[in-house]
């Protein structure tokens, strides 16, 4: 990694891309990607918002689930993530402090194939838990933007 490479580590650009009327184009380090909404909103050039945020929660969770069976020497053959996002009125979850309005909610189920018992099952299924980028969305986030 050059000392350029190194300086782009962690950050993440979007700018509107002027080939859509939503599209974005998205620089992470040294890769590049597109955002949009479907038509007839957007010209659908790329995944949505909520689209990428799935896609990054989904991406640390098998990452961690595989990194730990991995240190474990388990039988992991393969990690499969299926997320959906959606806004529920609170008052429909018993497990939310918000008690009115509307809430978002994200369904994810977890495919684990191998030759696993079943507590192997289970402590990986722990682990979803412990994935980061699911820890940032369940504490609280403080976001700090300015004018450049």
């Amino acid at each position: 990694m050059t000392t350029s490479d190194a300086s782009l580590e962690g950050l993440v650009t979007v700018a509107e891309s002027g080939t859509g009327t939503y599209t974005q184009e998205i620089t992470a380090g040294r890769h590049r990607l597109f955002a949009d909404e479907p038509q007839p909103i957007g010209d659908d050039e790329g995944p949505t918002p909520y689209d990428l945020l799935l896609a990054g929660l989904g991406a640390c969770t098998s990452m961690t689930i595989r990194m730990y069976a991995n240190k474990k020497g388990w039988p992991l053959e393969r990690v499969e993530v299926r997320l959906r996002h959606t806004r529920i009125h609170a008052e429909d979850c018993a497990a939310c402090e918000t008690e009115k309005g509307m809430i978002s909610h994200i369904d994810r189920s977890i495919t684990l194939i191998g030759d696993l018992d079943d507590d192997q099952r289970q402590r990986l299924m722990l682990m979803a838990e412990r994935c980061p980028v699911h820890q940032t969305l369940t504490s609280e986030v403080d976001i700090a933007t300015s004018l450049v």
